[in-house]
């Protein structure tokens, strides 16, 4: 590929770690593998490039030619140094004299030894590699080896070299397929469908690159030219074979092979020898993708059809195909009666198993088909694929598919049908920032059911009744529906019901400050996965982590953040990824550790619009650039107070509430502050909402305004009302939360703990509570005043990213790189990175010599 290498930012940084450490004098072997097309060559000289500011770089390469260059890549070498090896090399070539030459070429200075396309190697080439590989750990250099792994047969003679380095200190680099949104990015400038570039090339870079290089051919000549020239080679029968399997995507069972054809399997041989095919005694499949492709195209419309109505006939007869497998070949065998059929059970599997996309897909297949459904079957398979598009967080497509439904059913004249439909659509206006029309809906839904006694809805309606009555607040009334659902739902046997009870139940009771909320959450989380209801389970792990943050039980937040941000990376779930992301911002905030929250938060709100969610990830991110003196913070803090006005969610309002009351009294605008408290404060009367309450009072306390502690108001906030500002810095400091416990300090009014607060928000960049404490002393007489921080580009002359500045401060404070990763919540070998990529930077060889220079910059 051209240009900026997408996607190899880690291995580009791993083995740049690796040059640190040679430079050492800790050498090292680095294998970097993949097929054919990765990207190998790419990172290589990407990273050879970098590394000549920092180490000679010699490079050879082994060629794929019917008989190997005899020492080829050194013979390379030879030629762009004037060293050992160009001394020896072209005079003798002899393999015995290239290992001293090449040994003293590696072990004379610092050397990255690159050697491309080790699997061509020559036996005395890969002699000399792994001489070299057996010595280098010992020498400021580094061998660096390319090879496809996946081109390796076991009498490979690499893998007796690779064998024999499995004992020692190597790093490999395995290079990936280049993910969904690096071939959109890549795509985007073409104008290409990249879900059908990364179907059609598996992310492999080079053929990416092919097919948007051709963007008005599905195949690009030249992977296609190739493919139909070793298919010309092949007799009669094995064509014809390979027609027909080319209509199977993926890999083809033994048995489907010899029913589909008989006699001719044995024509498959050749296929296989030339490279079209691979096999295994189960299967058989293409060797790519975009070979069976090439294949699949050239046959006629007639021919594919007739090809697909055989094999859909043989998978038919087979008690355990794919359901998907199905769909697929009824759809391209013209089938509209077997698509419907498959493809509903295919989308309520791939459903059930947390493959949304693949479910949507499905249920768009089969919709095309809608005319040949009965009213009924129609509504049905609209009203499940809301879900779909619910789960995909497509909350707009999911609104206007369910009111479709509605519409339907409303024609249909069903009241039970009608009033789960009205349930769907409750819960897609909610998400569309809707609660009226949500609570709406649900409410007309339970007038529909109770005079049916219909147990198994009405369950399903109270539980989202209960939903809706919690996200606005009405926790007692939401507690009462949510247990009558959960009674429903228990005597009926619906565990899903059971769940989504349980999980309102105990979202509206943490609300209310009871910590039972908390287990009936887990219970809750426990049933949906059991039950493979995973949206449900994922609400669960959001709505514990928002409820345990609204009661300040700060310690307990950490696992469930990492649970639920990994299960909804799991599960795609990215409504719930943005709300529990949100708050891990929050979170590190509070903790101090501002530039990972920023970044954070930036990252978070450059995606997707998340609708009813947005007031949190603008409100979190408008008050950290209020605190920062960042004259932005204006926007995003308005922004999330419009959004969580709509809401109606005294969680949302409070939140961008507060946000902008701080904003104003940083800004000293203490009037201000006060009317922009109004509102918050009428809405955080309620049980549940003291914390809220606190925080308010709190700061219209530091504008003037007289207030006093109420009974459940948090003691860290309670005492600052109060006017204990030692007890109150004491009580922050115990939460890990050096802002708040730098305000409290300054609200002594005398110099020595207003030094103390001037120390803290300086080393957070809290610059505009900063200046209000210069402003203090100064009054107060104070005239010699800490100078204020440099901008971090100029305070950090070594180039250091943020997150390896915090890493250098956790390692100045003695912390073990095992310590620092459960801190930072990262892996060790991220760290260890880190800490590498650090020693180099400021050009020290240890960590008390990192450490020391960290000391002397403070």
């Amino acid at each position: 590929m051209k240009g900026r290498l997408l996607e190899r930012d880690a291995e580009l940084r791993q083995l740049q770690a690796v040059l640190s450490q040679a430079g050492r004098g800790l050498g090292s072997v680095v294998l970097v593998y993949g097929e054919a097309g990765i990207g190998k060559t790419s990172l290589v000289r990407a990273f050879a490039q970098e590394a000549r500011d920092r180490a000679r770089v010699l490079v050879g390469v082994c060629d794929d030619l019917v008989t190997p260059r005899t020492l080829g890549p050194f013979r390379d070498m030879a030629r762009v140094t004037d060293g050992p090896l160009h001394a020896i090399v072209d005079v003798t070539a002899e393999r015995d004299a290239v290992f001293g030459a090449s040994y003293q070429e590696l072990a004379d200075r610092s050397t990255v030894m690159i050697v491309e396309d080790v699997h061509w190697a020559d036996d005395a080439t890969l002699d000399v590699i792994r001489y070299l590989a057996w010595r280098v750990t010992d020498l400021p250099s580094m061998l660096v080896l390319t090879y496809r792994d996946d081109e390796l047969r076991d009498d490979h003679a690499l893998r007796r070299v690779l064998g024999a380095l499995a004992r020692q200190e190597v790093q490999r680099v395995a290079l990936r397929p280049l993910s969904a949104g690096a071939v959109e990015e890549l795509s985007a400038p073409h104008g290409a469908d990249a879900g059908a570039v990364l179907e059609a090339t598996g992310g492999n870079p080079f053929f990416v690159t092919e097919v948007l290089a051709s963007p008005d051919v599905e195949v690009p000549a030249t992977v296609r030219d190739a493919v139909l020239a070793r298919l010309r080679e092949l007799d009669d029968d094995t064509q014809q074979s390979l027609e027909l399997l080319s209509t199977i995507p993926g890999q083809a069972e033994r048995w489907l092979v010899e029913r589909l054809l008989g006699d001719r399997t044995a024509a498959l041989d050749g296929a296989e020898r030339h490279g079209v095919l691979q096999a295994d005694p189960g299967h058989v499949w293409f060797r790519h993708e975009l070979a069976r492709r090439a294949i699949e195209q050239q046959l006629s419309s007639a021919a594919r059809v007739a090809y697909n109505r055989q094999v859909l006939a043989a998978l038919v007869k087979h008690p355990q195909v794919e359901l998907s497998r199905l769909a697929h070949h009824a759809h391209q065998a013209g089938e509209p009666e077997q698509v419907v059929e498959h493809g509903v059970a295919a989308a309520r599997e791939a459903a059930t198993a947390g493959a949304f996309h693949e479910a949507l897909a499905h249920y768009e297949l089969v919709l095309r088909w809608s005319d040949l459904m009965p009213d009924e079957q129609r509504a049905t398979v609209m009203e499940d694929s809301v879900w779909v598009l619910y789960n995909l967080s497509r909350f707009d497509q999911a609104v206007t598919r369910a009111r479709e439904v509605v519409q339907l059913r409303e024609q249909l004249g069903d009241q039970a049908a009608l009033g789960q439909a009205l349930i769907t659509l409750s819960r897609t206006l909610y998400m569309v920032n809707d609660p009226a029309g949500s609570e709406q809906a649900v409410t007309r839904a339970v007038a529909l059911l109770q005079p049916l006694e219909d147990s198994r809805r009405l369950a399903r309606a109270y539980t989202y009744l209960a939903a809706i009555l919690t996200l606005t607040d009405r926790l007692d009334e939401a507690i009462t529906r949510a247990r009558q659902a959960l009674e429903l739902g228990e005597r009926t046997g619906q565990p899903d019901v059971v769940a989504h009870s349980l999980n309102y139940l105990g979202y509206a009771l943490l609300g209310l400050g009871d910590p039972s909320g908390a287990e009936h959450l887990g219970r809750s989380a426990a049933i949906a996965r059991a039950a493979h209801h995973y949206e449900y389970a994922q609400r669960a792990y959001t709505n514990l982590v928002e409820g345990l943050y609204r009661l300040g039980r700060f310690n307990d937040l950490d696992e469930p953040i990492a649970l639920g941000l990994a299960y909804a990376r799991e599960y795609g779930f990215a409504s719930h990824e943005y709300n529990l992301e949100a708050h891990r911002c929050m979170l590190l905030t509070l903790r101090g550790r501002w530039d990972e929250a920023e970044a954070g938060l930036r990252h978070l709100l450059a995606g997707e619009d998340p609708g009813v969610l947005a007031s949190f990830g603008l409100s979190a991110l408008g008050r950290l650039l209020a605190r920062k003196g960042d004259a932005a913070a204006g926007a995003p803090l308005e922004r999330a107070w419009r959004a969580a006005a709509r809401t109606n969610s005294v969680q949302a309002i409070a939140l961008a509430g507060i946000a902008r009351v701080e904003a104003a009294w940083l800004a000293g605008d203490h009037q201000g502050a006060r009317q922009l408290a109004k509102v918050p404060l009428e809405r955080t009367t309620a049980r549940g909402a003291e914390r809220y309450r606190g925080e308010l009072l709190r700061y219209l306390v530091r504008c003037g305004q007289p207030s006093r502690g109420f009974a459940g108001c948090p003691p860290e906030y309670a005492l600052g009302i109060e006017g204990d500002w030692r007890g109150a810095a004491e009580a922050w400091r115990s939460l890990d939360a050096p802002y708040e416990q730098a305000l409290e300090l300054a609200a002594s009014g005398q110099p020595p703990e207003l030094l103390d607060a001037l120390r803290i928000l300086d080393q957070l960049g809290a610059v505009a509570a900063a200046d209000l404490v210069r402003q203090a002393l100064r009054q107060l007489g104070v005239t010699r005043l800490p100078r204020r921080p440099l901008p971090r580009t100029r305070a950090n002359p070594a180039g250091l990213t943020d997150r390896q500045v915090e890493v250098l401060g956790l390692l100045a404070d003695g912390l073990t790189n095992a310590e620092i990763a459960e801190r930072l919540v990262v892996s060790v070998r991220t760290v260890d990175h880190h800490v590498a990529a650090v020693l180099a930077k400021l050009n020290v060889t240890s960590r008390r010599e990192a450490a020391r220079a960290y000391t002397s910059s403070r």
